[in-house]
């Protein structure tokens, strides 16, 4: 796919984000509610700050209906151990409880030989306390170290290594070859002088560190790459020499911490290289690092095929997502970053739906940690939703207390043209269309139970041009014999064995009821009243009778008119 400005503001999210996080919580101590309407959201209780906050909205006799999106999850939910938000600072209150500590490479070892903890720095335009400063206190933090940089890195490497700069940057910053191996070895001997001998790698406050520490804002797009390929100082046989022992050298550096450290490139990054490049990040996790995305909030876009994460487009273009890798083995972080829907240079007059949009597809990766600034990211306005990720990052099927489907058509614009990467081979029947986001429940299609794209939920563009086009909602089409929608439950999910709902929610159109069917047992009813309303319907299950049959059905009454529905989740239920 060709380089364009529209694809490098993509990748590069992280420049403007940054500045306005830093601004936000310099402003800022508290959340603050956003001038977008929002519809009014129960108070939280004051119990149990690690369970849910809000009531977990049951089934009661057997069919609960309630207009809107349902969130809600049990009293016993709680958060996965090595999960949580992060961001630059902490905020206790909208459980942010890990902070930042940033670094410039020159700030800590502005003379060859012993790092320097008093001195302070400066990255990006920001300016760093030192690290004795930064460490003080009993906080968990995590880590950027801002290396690649002309004016980041000590002078002195540029002069051992004899090497000269590339750049500038989109932001004006121009940096050292990270790739040189005299560069690369200075580096290590720094990571190594800080994490190994000071003893940071083993400290428990340290949740992760990103690496390696280049390019802009520290994430490791192709900017800089490319760059010394065009200047004819660098060729592929020369990278990938490099490429193939750096993630190593740092896995072994780590040892049995080598978990925290959180590879910032990704799968098919735009660089000089075609498809030679295309599946780096995924080296760097068979290395023994952890991953992470930048710009999830284009939740459409790029992320469809994503090896380092396990997740890959089928022939039927629904996403299966290996979660027996060891990248998801609950040890390393898998992390997405979401506060950038009306800040960042990016904009929306549905910000429910983006701040939705990107953390259903986080938590279809697998995510266990998502960066997050609590007012850019909505938290006041959609805490809910945002209990619910918190309480669902980083859980397995056998530990989650939900299963779900998201029930959409979207296009990944990423491989609309590009016929290259292992779905290259015109299997993908409908490329680049890719049907719904699944998370152990897969809506499967099955002679009279095959879904339909709707058109009542229709968003293009939402954030930028590259995000395509999304129905949200899959229909059935009774006139052709298609009366219902059929489900898969994966078997792991443990939570099958008890008592159970299933939540549906729908587009409250037209006339007739609806059921929900497993095995040979039928749920009451749920009416439909046409009021053209989203609405989520709560149909409590026969405790063990999933487990029993792990495929359920939501099926059409006789005569009925075709239903629209876009989420359907399995709760366990106390």
């Amino acid at each position: 796919m060709a380089y364009t400005d529209s694809s490098r503001r993509s990748r590069s999210g992280l420049t403007m984000r940054r500045l306005a996080a830093i601004a936000a919580l310099m402003a800022v101590s508290l959340v603050t509610a956003c001038a977008s309407p929002a519809p009014a959201a129960p108070t939280p209780p004051a119990a149990n700050a690690d369970g849910p906050a809000f009531e977990f909205l049951d089934a009661g006799s057997g069919v609960e209906i309630r207009e809107g999106d349902d969130w809600s999850l049990p009293a016993s939910a709680r958060p996965a151990p090595n999960s949580g938000f992060f961001s630059e600072e902490a905020s206790v209150s909208d459980h942010v409880f890990v902070r930042s500590v940033d670094l410039s490479w020159r700030q800590i070892q502005p003379r060859q030989g012993d790092l320097d903890r008093g001195a302070t720095g400066e990255a990006q335009g920001l300016s760093f306390d030192s690290l004795d400063e930064q460490l003080a206190g009993p906080d968990r933090f995590w880590m950027r170290i801002f290396a690649s940089g002309e004016n980041w890195a000590p002078e002195w490497v540029a002069d051992e290594c004899g090497v000269s700069t590339y750049g500038p940057d989109y932001d004006g910053e121009r940096h050292l070859p990270i790739w040189d191996e005299c560069v690369w070895g200075h580096l290590l001997d720094s990571y190594r002088r800080l994490f190994v001998d000071a003893g940071l790698a083993a400290d428990p406050r340290l949740a992760f560190v990103y690496v390696p520490g280049a390019f802009t804002w520290a994430e490791f797009d192709y900017e800089m790459v490319t760059a010394a390929v065009d200047a004819g100082d660098l060729d592929l046989q020369t990278y990938l020499a490099w490429h193939d022992h750096a993630w190593h050298d740092l896995a072994e550096l780590f040892g049995e911490h080598a978990n925290k450290l959180v590879f910032t490139g990704e799968d098919y990054p735009f660089g000089p290289f075609g498809a030679d490049d295309d599946l780096l990040a995924a080296q760097a996790v068979d290395a023994g690092l952890g991953i992470r995305n930048g710009i999830t909030e284009l939740s459409n876009f790029h992320l469809s095929e994503a090896p380092a994460y396990g997740s890959h487009v089928l022939p039927n273009g629904h996403l299966a997502l290996d979660d027996t890798l060891p990248v998801h083995d609950g040890t390393r972080i898998v992390a997405a970053e979401n506060e950038c829907y009306n800040d960042c240079g990016y904009e929306t007059d549905d910000p429910y739906y983006a701040v939705r949009q990107s953390n259903l597809k986080a938590l279809q990766l697998r995510t266990n940690w998502i960066y997050v600034v609590p007012e850019p990211s909505y938290f006041a306005e959609y805490p809910e939703h945002w209990d619910w990720v918190r309480l669902s990052m980083g859980a397995t099927a056998a530990t989650a207390a939900d299963a779900w489907a998201a029930l959409r058509d979207a296009e990944d614009t990423y491989w609309e043209a590009d016929e290259a990467g292992p779905i290259g081979d015109g299997s993908w029947v409908d490329r680049p269309w890719v049907r719904n986001l699944e998370r152990w429940l897969v809506q499967v299609d099955e002679p009279g139970s095959v879904a339909h794209r709707s058109d009542d939920d229709v968003h293009s563009e939402v954030l930028e041009s590259d995000n395509g086009t999304a129905h949200e909602g899959l229909r059935t089409d009774a006139a052709g014999g298609d009366t219902g929608f059929v489900f898969e439950l994966d078997p792991r999910f443990e939570a099958a064995s008890g008592a159970c709902v299933v939540k549906v929610t729908y587009l409250d159109a037209g006339a007739r009821s609806f059921t929900v069917d497993v095995g040979e047992w039928s749920s009451p009813p749920v009416e439909r009243t046409g009021d053209g309303v989203w609405k989520t319907a709560t149909v409590a299950i026969p405790p063990g009778t999933l487990a029993e049959h792990p495929s359920f059905r939501v099926s059409l009454a006789a005569g009925a008119d075709d239903l629209t529905a876009r989420f359907v989740r399995v709760v366990r239920a106390e």
